[in-house]
């Protein structure tokens, strides 16, 4: 396996310890992974936090709104 095979499988996943701990900072609910678009989800709050290179960023101005298809 090569480095940039290994830094995409490690990014493209979460740990799930930190998944455990990591609550949406507007509503203080739990998120879930969406592993395919890479983003924590509140749907309490209807955002979508990016993870970007593994790190969750978890500011309200970086979130995207769901919509009524997501």
């Amino acid at each position: 396996m090569t480095d940039e095979t290994h830094t995409k499988n490690t990014a493209s996943q979460i740990d799930p310890k930190l998944l455990e701990i990591l609550v949406c900072p507007l509503t203080k609910q739990a998120l879930t992974y969406d592993a395919e678009h890479q983003e924590l989800v509140s749907r309490a709050a209807r955002l979508a936090y990016p993870i970007r290179e593994g790190i969750p960023i978890m500011l309200p101005e970086e979130a995207r709104e769901l919509t009524e298809e997501t």
